[in-house]
């Protein structure tokens, strides 16, 4: 998928504005010789003709793609495409609308930056973990072709009660609440299967829980995820407000 997001480079820890500012000016006010040498180019240079300060309020307005590209520039156009100022309003504007905020771009001590391209990276994964049904609570009901007698038994279908929900666990068992007419309070486990290529392209990956038919992963866009067979669907609800993030605690390439 050919977006803005698609490529926004790599480089330093974000700095705040007021750093940038600093070393900005610093870099291209000093250097005696050197600086008379490289006049021309640095007359030519929108960092050093208009500072750091205007710069960073032209940047903050481009898209990510635009900054990633100028990041291609030089070191200091490097450094100062870094600065939160203009990746923490990109990170908002990113996550806004989605269902779940990946664990590793709500990290500790990473920039905004990080933040940002941790996320768009995440949101592209289509390899569901345990970690992410662990980390979820799923909303559960009966897909059209399941039989009428569980259909009658699902709130989504009768409109009368409240919805259904599942809880996978770390030891590998599956849980519902106590007044699931459907779950009936019966034992379960799951499985994550994922069967890969010599290249690392995926062959094959579903969940099963016990020895049902096997339910196939499927990632939305809204970064949500949605687990389904021809009897049941499972679907993450949101859960943004968790000020850790959810999923693998590690970029899974």
């Amino acid at each position: 998928m050919d977006s803005d997001d698609d490529y926004v480079g790599y480089g330093e820890k974000g700095m705040n504005r007021e750093e940038l500012v600093h070393s900005g000016e610093s870099s291209v006010g000093g250097g005696g010789g050197k600086q008379r040498v490289m006049a021309s180019e640095a007359s030519q240079d929108p960092l050093a003709v208009f500072g750091s300060e205007i710069m960073l309020l032209i940047l903050s307005k481009l898209d990510a793609r635009s900054v990633g590209q100028a990041r291609l520039v030089c070191c200091r156009w490097m450094f100062i495409t870094s600065s939160d100022y203009i990746w923490a309003p990109k990170c908002d504007a990113l996550w806004a609308g989605k269902v779940h905020i990946p664990r590793t771009a709500k990290a500790r001590g990473i920039s905004k930056f990080s933040a940002y391209l941790l996320s768009v990276m995440d949101g592209k994964r289509t390899r569901i973990l345990q970690q992410d049904l662990c980390d979820h609570v799923w909303d559960f009901h009966f897909n059209g072709g399941a039989p009428d007698y569980w259909k009658n038994l699902d709130p989504y279908w009768t409109g009368v009660g409240n919805p259904m929900r599942r809880y996978f666990h770390r030891d590998g068992s599956v849980s519902a609440d106590e007044d699931d007419r459907v779950w009936a309070g019966h034992e379960s486990c799951y499985t994550v299967v994922t069967g890969l290529l010599h290249d690392g392209t995926m062959r094959e990956h579903y969940v099963r829980i016990n020895r049902w038919l096997k339910l196939s992963v499927r990632r939305k866009e809204n970064w949500g995820w949605e687990l389904s067979s021809g009897l049941c669907s499972y679907n993450s609800i949101p859960d943004v407000e968790r000020e850790e993030g959810t999923g693998p605690s590690s970029p899974l390439i």
